[in-house]
């Protein structure tokens, strides 16, 4: 599926989905890779080694730099598909060298999460395995 490239770099994990967007800053523990945010659709689980899809970030600009510590830390993400990038998710991915897409066709939508997907940031591509 053909999108946006948004941060280089290649990446390949289990598809973990959220239809709400993010706060990394205090939405996502950089010390656990677990989404703590109370209510939020992923509270609980881990981000850290899956592909992340969701709308988009919200938050402060300072969860630009929890997306660093988390791959600081080895926790982030293997890559992050938004359908619209802003600047905050865009930034911590370049900085962090977090493979990212954005503006992926509307069939996406329809991939389980659990899929295998990789994600190609310089190609703005994203494939999965459909034998899974």
């Amino acid at each position: 599926m053909k999108g946006r490239g948004i941060s280089r770099g290649t990446g390949t994990g289990e598809l973990l989905v959220s239809s709400e967007p993010i706060s990394f800053l205090s939405g996502v523990n950089p010390e656990t890779g677990t989404v703590v945010e109370q209510g939020h659709p992923l509270e609980g689980q881990s981000i850290a080694g899956r592909v992340l899809a969701f709308p988009y970030g919200k938050g402060s600009t300072v969860g630009s730099y929890v997306i660093y510590a988390l791959k600081q830390n080895g926790l982030a993400p293997a890559a992050i598909i938004n359908t619209e990038a802003e600047p905050i998710i865009a930034v911590g991915a370049i900085i962090a060298g977090i493979p990212m897409v954005d503006r992926l066709p509307p069939e996406f939508s329809r991939l389980p999460p659990g899929t295998r997907v990789t994600v190609n940031g310089d190609a703005g591509e994203v494939s999965y395995d459909e034998t899974a």
